[in-house]
């Protein structure tokens, strides 16, 4: 399974100089190869080579390995929408390969600048440290507030997958992000408030425009998004530890277009809980956490399963009294519709089906 896993760099300011000077030289180079790409309609790395590797070399003075990385880069982002032509950030993200990096040790690096090869220290915890032997494939240079980051590629074993007595089944939602079939909660409370925390002062830092308060709102940036995913994380790892420990496998539903599909039924006090709620992150975390333990995981359809009895399997929208609370037309069982939904999404997945679906690539 492949993982990717980020190494902090520690550059001195003369090869942070070189770093950034790098970044801005490739993706400058990658917005020109995207004008000739959307002028001549060339979306074949090769073509685009020829039209456009010299004045890489020396009108943007890059290496033979980072002109090549700049036009592949190029044409993969042509490729995703032909009708417009590829414009890139100063900033963004470059890749490199093992033709233009190397590990020197556990802690160094080597990276080709276009001051040539520099040896960039980096630091490394204990998490890092245990994972260092399954680095394969390309990085990623990350430049973000000043601080530099290798975003590498882990290609981790999967263990086999083990025998599971019952599926556990999950249901993801918007006030409780996730709910089990044996009926346990795990509220979202603490991300509403922080968003509503963050929203307000955000609100005020733009009506008050100042330096300051524009200072302040950089710093903002991210930080919701940031504890999405160490909530999402801590769910997740609570989910798979729970299964793996009852000899369980995992029931989710199958999230896709998942938005599109219950933004009508959303009130409007909540859509912006549902539009900034990362519905597929949770799932990827708790599939990909699972394939690593070794448990189980199916997807089911999502259709009916709030408005089913887990009872009697009486369907009816009416069944749904609130989007806490379930209560069947045919024969009166109450429940909170979560759990309801949760235990029909367990019984959709029998355990002779379960099976982990291949996981490509998710960071951790």
């Amino acid at each position: 399974m492949k993982q990717t896993m980020l190494l902090k760099l520690v550059p001195t300011p003369e090869q942070a100089a070189a770093l950034l000077a790098t970044l801005h030289a490739v993706n400058a180079a990658c917005t020109y190869a995207g004008q000739v790409a959307f002028q001549t309609k060339t979306s074949n790395t090769f073509e685009l080579q020829k039209l456009v590797y010299g004045p890489l070399r020396v009108d943007y003075h890059l290496p033979a390995q980072l002109a090549i990385r700049a036009i592949s880069k190029t044409v993969e982002a042509y490729k995703r929408d032909k009708r417009i032509q590829p414009a890139f950030q100063p900033d963004g993200a470059i890749a490199y390969d093992s033709r233009v990096m190397a590990f020197k040790s556990l802690t160094t690096v080597s990276l080709l600048t276009l001051q040539g090869r520099i040896l960039v220290p980096f630091r490394v915890g204990v998490y890092q440290r245990a994972r260092m032997e399954a680095i394969q494939g390309q990085a990623d240079l990350l430049y973000r507030k000043g601080r530099w980051y290798l975003a590498v590629t882990l290609d981790v074993p999967t263990p086999p997958t083990e025998p599971a007595e019952e599926p556990l089944g999950v249901d993801l939602g918007i006030v409780n992000l996730a709910t089990d079939s044996d009926g346990q909660t795990y509220s979202g409370a603490a991300i509403e408030h922080t968003r509503q925390q963050v929203g307000t002062l955000k609100a005020a830092l733009q009506t008050r425009g100042t330096k300051s308060a524009k200072r302040h709102l950089k710093q903002l940036s991210g930080r919701e998004a940031r504890f999405h995913r160490d909530t999402n994380h801590r769910i997740s790892k609570q989910i798979v530890s729970k299964a793996k420990h009852s000899h369980k496998g995992i029931a989710l539903e199958d999230l896709r277009h998942i938005r599109s599909r219950t933004e009508r039924t959303v009130r409007t006090s909540q859509r912006h809980r549902h539009a900034s709620w990362a519905f597929f992150q949770l799932r990827a975390f708790i599939a990909y956490k699972a394939a690593l333990a070794g448990v189980p995981v199916r997807y089911v359809s999502p259709r009916d399963t709030s408005r089913t009895c887990s009872q009697c399997a009486h369907c009816e929208q009416a069944n749904r009294v609130s989007q806490a609370e379930f209560l069947c037309r045919s024969c009166g069982f109450a429940a909170p519709a979560d759990w309801n939904a949760a235990v029909n999404i367990s019984r959709a997945a029998p355990p002779d089906s379960l099976s982990s679906r291949p996981v490509d690539r998710l960071d951790n």
